[in-house]
């Protein structure tokens, strides 16, 4: 058993209203109040902490408790999107085999056009007058269309034979080809209806001089879509002076 400590030798006085203290000889008789603090310590430690959780909330990331979280995020969405859009249009792709170039299929006539009639067309000369297409022939037809075209224009003047008359078209009946002097059957008409152009189904070209020719009997021998020389059609010009 303990005995009171104010009655020991050496002991420092205590608190008089603490009254009278007895040590145990045996520490583990102090286990129960020992227990009784410490529940009492745990009480007053969690009050103390339920205010403050209560004002701040539930624990969030810093990032979230930023005010420039969201503008921050919506900045890096937009620039990402951005870079993946030029990414998606510079990416290089690679070449479709097979197919033919866009602006190939306009410039090339039918294939049945040979040996199909040339229809009954009514051009204009230079005084406006209606001159029949048909009654021209055996022809060699140039098509001048937004061309000048002279040095094609000599070539064909030059070139076809006797009894082969040499025609140039345009669909602006202001624009008028000079005859070159060495030939007399040289005729410059208009076509502003385009019908020549709609049969041949040949769109115009800037610089670009087309020829067709047509024998004695009206019919289409050969269509030449852009001429680059004489040679183009100089074998097939014995056939419509025959």
């Amino acid at each position: 058993m303990g005995k009171p400590d104010a009655d020991g030798p050496g002991l420092p006085d205590l608190p008089p209203e603490w009254g009278r203290v007895v040590v145990p000889d045996d520490a583990s008789a102090l286990a129960a109040e020992a227990e009784e603090i410490r529940r009492e310590l745990r009480a007053r430690t969690q009050a103390a902490i339920r205010p403050a959780a209560s004002r701040w909330g539930p624990t969030r990331p810093v990032w979230a408790r930023s005010p420039l979280a969201l503008p921050v995020l919506i900045l890096l969405v937009a620039l990402l999107t951005t870079i993946g859009g030029l990414i998606a249009v510079t990416w290089p792709r690679s070449a479709r085999t097979g197919a033919a170039p866009p602006n190939a299929a306009p410039y090339a006539p039918p294939a049945n056009l040979t040996g199909r009639p040339l229809p009954a067309l009514d051009l204009v000369d230079a005084t406006r007058s209606p001159v029949p297409l048909r009654g021209l022939l055996p022809a060699l037809i140039v098509l001048v269309d937004g061309c000048a075209c002279a040095k094609e224009l000599a070539d064909a003047a030059t070139t076809a034979p006797d009894g082969v008359t040499v025609v140039t078209v345009d669909t602006d009946p202001a624009v008028r080809v000079p005859a070159p002097p060495t030939r007399a059957d040289v005729r410059a008409l208009a076509d502003p209806a385009g019908g020549l152009r709609g049969f041949l189904q040949l769109p115009a070209r800037p610089g670009v001089a087309t020829a067709v020719l047509v024998d004695r009997d009206g019919l289409v021998v050969k269509v030449v879509p852009e001429i680059r020389s004489a040679e183009d059609y100089r074998a097939d010009l014995s056939r419509l002076a025959g």
